[in-house]
């Protein structure tokens, strides 16, 4: 039994003990375990990002169902937001119909399509004895004009049957092909240099297991062969990551994209996809794929398979997770950004940029947990929301995280990847907004005759005549908007279906020497009735805006901004059309009545359904969107604005401008050429919508 002397020391002991349990509690974990600042720079940018995806093989394989494709290429809950779909191009032409199913889906879901073969036909291949090895397979020799029909072939059959290929591959891992056809390297540079030029579609080339550049090193040596192929392909199977980086494509790959277009990490093991830790790597792949290659589109092999995206029952699994933390939330079009990469031991950080949003996925690959300091300059956070993914969790959200100063602290679990999504304010400077879904052809469209400002959709930018001067063979480029005469088009409907475009420097846009050949360049020439002056506008998924197809290549091909870019001054060509947003238009009208000066400022009370908002495409945390704003006062609005609050955000708009935002509530400005809106007159923008209800509400509407 203890005395009371020793009971009141016992006490004291015990509370000392629990005080400093208290304080140990208290003590923040940045104490515990810290790492350098990660610094974000919005304005120091790096490669543009195509996309993340993943291949389908109902040839080898059974098919993914119509509620998997959903799970692939859907954006929602428990979705893997995949924007790439890498098909098969068999030998056997009777088995191309089972590669359509899927490419339909996820071309409806706005995903890019590419395909690969691993044999050319049977008549075409001849055996023989490599290293000793008998009966391994090579294209003949004299079959390679013949090829390259074969897969311009593939391409017209997918076209015919709705899927617009965006690329297709020369051939898969030719240099791992015990089981399919072998190509050296000198035998690829032969096909890249003398035949790919007749392909209808983007070449990828050389696609090696294992990215060597022994492969595609004398491809961009040799400045035919280089011309001829617009994507580097390359598969992960070993390389190590002081592999990943290339600069001689640096040095000569200058308007190629480099694309890592096939992979599984870490293993092939049956039902290994749930595993963790295992699965992070998975991200840190992507990560490395990213930051250290340049990379500009991550592809998994097989969607669905036990060590995959989905399991064989159809549901994402951590591997898919794991992925999801990039393929999700950075879109088709976003932009790499400089970011520190490394802040920690076993902390792995990207950011990337897009739709007034700055996105952040940082890798804690460590058992410990790290409590991390991020920064962000060329940009002011309005919000953060993180998404994670650690042992017991999956994509988990947690909104409006607390920010300080432009920055935000985040506790980093160990074996975690976390995506921090940043909206952005009205003052932040992040370049283009792009719209999420890839527009498909559905029909060709009739537009009035009249002046028009001609938008590419991707880089929201304006088509026009170099320098505003006209003469013949002067360039074609985009550039922001000015109201020149340079960028005024007049559109003319011909008899049989097609339209002319003619500057308003006085000379019709033109197809250089009337070419059907991918990268023909664009420019203005005196009119002469000639077919390369003659196009044809095919509608998209989204209202008021088209392809605009040459009829020189009888309309296989359509106006291009060269390798997406988005800056003023891009090159616009003609390439083979897929409905990519660099190939999208939104003719905006800029006839003179339209532009009206005025000074009304008096705010005119209106009914709420003077706006409103039609959903083109939802994607569960994001949608695109109609918002057509309609004068249903009885005066002209001269210079007007309009005020209203919705119940879903909007995060971007397009054909006008955001001029304030609090909360949900925004004013908006119209296009120049739509300042005055008569009474009963709409103005229709374009814009993205964050996540919300299906049906949208509008309120509080007011115009001045």
């Amino acid at each position: 039994m203890f005395t009371c002397t020793r009971k009141s020391t016992f006490s004291k002991i015990l509370v000392w003990l629990m005080a400093l349990a208290m304080v140990i509690t208290m003590i923040p974990s940045i104490d515990l375990f810290a790492a350098s600042d990660v610094n974000v720079n919005l304005s120091s940018q790096k490669q543009v990002i195509r996309g993340f995806g993943g291949m389908n093989h109902p040839v080898w394989i059974s098919d993914l169902t119509s509620g998997q494709r959903e799970t692939a290429f859907g954006n929602g809950t428990n979705q893997l937001g995949l924007s790439i779909l890498r098909i098969h191009v068999d030998e056997n032409k009777n088995n191309w119909s089972k590669e359509v199913a899927t490419a339909k889906a996820a071309a409806q879901k706005g995903a890019i399509i590419f395909a690969s073969p691993w044999n050319p036909p049977s008549s075409m291949v001849e055996t023989f004895t490599r290293n000793g090895k008998p009966n391994q397979k090579r294209l003949k020799y004299s079959q390679y004009g013949a090829y390259a029909q074969h897969l311009n072939d593939f391409v017209t059959y997918m076209k015919n049957n709705g899927v617009n290929l965006y690329a297709i591959s020369v051939q898969n891992e030719p240099d791992y092909a015990d089981e399919w056809t072998w190509w050296t390297p000198q035998e690829i540079l032969n096909f890249m240099k003398n035949y790919a030029d007749s392909i209808n579609c983007r070449v990828i080339a050389p696609e090696s297991f294992q990215y060597l550049k022994n492969m595609s090193d004398p491809i961009l040596n040799d400045a035919k062969a280089l011309s001829n192929m617009d994507i580097l392909g390359a598969h992960f199977y070993g390389t190590q990551v002081s592999q990943m980086p290339y600069p001689l494509f640096q040095q000569k790959g200058a308007g190629k994209e480099l694309w890592m277009t096939e992979v599984y990490v870490p293993n092939s093991d049956a039902n290994s996809a749930d595993r963790w830790p295992e699965a992070v790597q998975v991200s840190t792949n992507i990560h490395n794929a990213l930051v250290e290659g340049n990379f500009q589109a991550y592809v998994w092999w097989y969607i669905r398979r036990s060590y995959s995206l989905m399991n064989e029952n159809g549901a994402v699994t951590k591997r898919g997770y794991a992925m999801a933390q990039y393929s999700k939330f950075i879109r088709p079009g976003y932009v790499r950004v400089d970011a520190t990469k490394n802040p920690d031991t076993n902390v792995l950080v990207s950011a990337y940029k897009g739709d007034d949003k700055a996105v952040i996925v940082a890798i804690n690959k460590g058992s410990s947990a790290v409590t991390q300091k991020f920064n962000v300059s060329g940009g002011n956070i309005a919000t953060v929301d993180r998404y994670r993914t650690s042992a017991n969790e999956n994509l988990a959200k947690t909104a409006n995280l607390e920010t300080s100063g432009n920055g935000f602290w985040a506790q980093l679990p160990a074996n975690s990847v976390s995506t921090f999504v940043c909206s952005l304010g009205t003052e932040s400077q992040t370049g283009t907004v792009t719209p999420i879904q890839t527009p498909t052809p559905v029909q060709s469209a009739t537009v009035k005759d009249g002046w028009y400002y001609i938008k590419n959709t991707n880089a929201q930018k304006y088509l026009q005549v170099k320098d505003n001067k006209g003469a013949n063979g002067q360039n074609v480029e985009i550039s922001t908007g000015t109201g020149v005469a340079g960028q005024k088009w007049y559109l003319t409907n011909v008899d049989n279906g097609y339209v002319t475009l003619k500057n308003g420097t006085g000379f019709m846009l033109d197809v250089t020497y009337g070419k059907d050949e991918n990268g023909t360049n664009m420019q203005v020439y005196s009119a002469n009735g000639a077919t390369a002056q003659q196009y044809k506008l095919v509608s998209t998924a989204q209202n008021g805006v088209y392809g605009i197809l040459t009829r020189c290549s009888s309309d296989t091909k359509g106006l291009d901004v060269e390798q997406r870019a988005i800056n003023d001054g891009a090159n616009v060509l003609e390439y083979a059309y897929s409905g990519a947003s660099n190939q999208t238009w939104v003719l905006e009208s800029c006839d003179d009545k339209n532009i009206q000066e005025g000074t009304t400022t008096e705010t005119k009370p209106v009914s709420d359904n003077a706006v409103a908002v039609k959903v083109v495409s939802d994607w569960g945390s994001g949608a695109t969107a109609e918002i057509t704003i309609t004068n249903t006062t009885n005066s002209t609005l001269n210079n007007w604005t309009c005020t209203f609050t919705t119940d879903r955000p909007i995060t971007a708009i397009w054909n006008g401008t955001i001029a304030n935002q609090s909360g949900n509530t925004y004013t908006v400005t119209p296009p120049s050429w739509q300042a005055s809106l008569a009474p009963g007159e709409s103005c229709t923008l374009g814009g993205q919508l964050g996540s919300g209800p299906a049906s949208v509400t509008i309120s509080n509407v007011s115009i001045k």
